[in-house]
């Protein structure tokens, strides 16, 4: 399975601007540019995006862990907090990504709940692609 999102920047990267867009719908041509990253301006960011995959991704991990523990969860509530930090020499680097959970889970008790929260942390698609290989194909058209 593969899912794919198309970005398209115009001009340098202070004064251009850009769009996002996923088949699903979620983002249709969704606004996003210098200031919606390092201000406070319109639109969305890449580090925004992470965030809400994060939380979406361990929101369903834990929920398929709490499953084959035999709990159904009532509610889920993930924040993930992600991080966008000037480290030199790199430069702007997305440094971390702080899960913020809050559950009602009927019949679970702490120590349960912290094992499965673990695991789903580090079970999770996107748990995962934070570590990832990153590969490129690039074309000069």
């Amino acid at each position: 399975m593969k899912r794919t999102a198309t970005a398209v920047w115009n001009g340098s990267l202070k004064e251009g601007h850009g769009t996002l867009t996923a088949p699903g719908g979620a983002l249709h041509s969704t606004p996003y540019s210098f200031a919606s990253r390092f201000a406070t301006g319109p639109g969305t960011n890449p580090e925004e995006l992470i965030a809400a995959a994060h939380s979406g991704c361990f929101a369903m991990a834990l929920s398929a862990a709490l499953g084959e523990a035999g709990f159904k969860p009532e509610r889920l509530e993930v924040t993930a907090e992600v991080s966008l930090d000037n480290v030199p020499p790199q430069g702007w680097t997305v440094t971390a990504s702080h899960l913020v959970l809050t559950a009602t889970i009927p019949g679970l008790d702490g120590v349960k709940f912290d094992e499965l929260a673990t695991k789903a942390k580090a079970n999770c698609p996107i748990s995962r692609l934070l570590n990832a290989t990153i590969t490129l194909t690039a074309t000069l058209a």
